[in-house]
C-alpha cells in the first residue's frame, strides 16, 4: 500500500502584483494544509492566520474576506515558520497553481535570513493546475470550476480560505488521480480468517471422485446423434 505522507496546501496573501511576480512585495496572510495518508484524510491539519506588517489590497479582500484588523494580534511568520517545516517535512505537496504559493513561501523563507533551502528542495511539488489541463484541456480549471465539474460540494465556501480550500483541494486531487492509483491489497484483512471461512469451498485432494458412466440408452441416442450430423454436415468426432 502506498504509505506517501501527502500534505495539501494552499494559501491567501495580501495582494498580486500584476506588473511583476506575483509575490513581489506581498505577504501571506493565511496557511491551509491537510494530511492523507493511505489516501485517507487524517485530520492532521495545519493552519494559521499571519500578521503581514502590511496593509491588505482591497482586491485581496475581495476575495479572502480577511481584514488588516483581524491579522493585528496574529503572529508574524517568523513565530511559526519552524512549526510550519516540522509539518511539511518528509512529505509530498500537492498546490493548486503550485509556482503561485511556492514563490510566496519561498520568499518568506528568505526574509528570515536563515539559509532555509527552497521549498521544492525541502518537499516533492505536484501541481493538481498541470494534472487538471491534462485532464481537461482548453476548459477552465480554477478550483471552483473543478469543483463544480466533480460535484464536490462547496457550498459553505462563500469566500477562499485556505483551509478550506485545501480540504477541498484534497478532493479533487483523489477523483483526480483515482485511475493512477495501482491496485494494492489491504495487508491489515486478517487472510487466515478469510480462509477458515471459505475452507468449506475448497475440494480437499484426498477425496476420491465418484465416475458417472453414460446409460446404454444414452450411448445410442449419442451414435444417433452423430450419425445425423455425418449425413447432414461433417462429424470429427465419429
Amino acid at each position: 500500500m502506498n504509505n506517501t505522507r501527502i500534505v495539501i496546501l494552499d494559501t491567501e496573501t495580501t495582494g498580486i502584483n500584476k506588473t511583476s511576480l506575483p509575490y513581489i512585495n506581498h505577504r501571506i496572510i493565511e496557511i491551509g494544509a491537510v494530511e492523507i495518508i493511505n489516501r485517507r484524510f487524517t485530520g492532521n491539519n495545519f493552519h494559521v492566520y499571519i500578521q503581514p506588517n502590511r496593509l491588505i489590497e482591497p482586491e485581496a479582500l475581495k476575495v479572502h474576506g480577511i481584514t488588516d484588523n483581524f491579522l493585528k494580534d496574529k503572529p508574524f511568520f517568523k513565530d511559526i515558520f519552524n512549526e510550519f517545516l516540522k509539518y511539511i517535512q518528509h512529505s509530498t505537496l500537492v498546490i493548486h497553481n503550485a509556482a503561485f504559493d511556492v514563490g510566496f513561501m519561498n520568499q518568506e523563507f528568505d526574509m528570515l535570513n536563515k539559509n532555509i533551502k527552497k521549498i521544492d528542495r525541502l518537499c516533492t511539488i505536484i501541481d493538481t493546475l498541470k494534472i487538471a489541463r491534462k485532464l481537461f484541456p482548453g476548459k477552465k480549471n480554477t478550483l471552483d470550476a473543478l469543483c463544480t465539474r466533480y460535484k464536490i460540494n462547496k457550498s459553505h465556501r462563500d469566500l477562499h480560505s485556505a483551509i478550506i480550500d485545501a480540504y477541498l483541494l484534497g478532493k479533487l486531487y483523489l477523483l483526480m488521480t483515482n485511475s493512477q492509483e495501482s491496485i494494492c491489497f489491504n495487508h491489515s484483512i486478517d487472510n487466515s480468517k478469510i480462509y477458515q471461512k471459505s475452507k468449506k469451498f475448497i475440494r480437499s485432494k484426498n477425496i476420491v471422485l465418484k465416475t458417472l458412466y453414460a446409460k446404454p440408452v444414452e450411448l445410442d441416442s449419442h451414435i444417433t446423434y452423430l450419425e445425423y450430423m455425418k449425413n447432414n454436415s461433417f462429424c470429427i468426432w465419429k
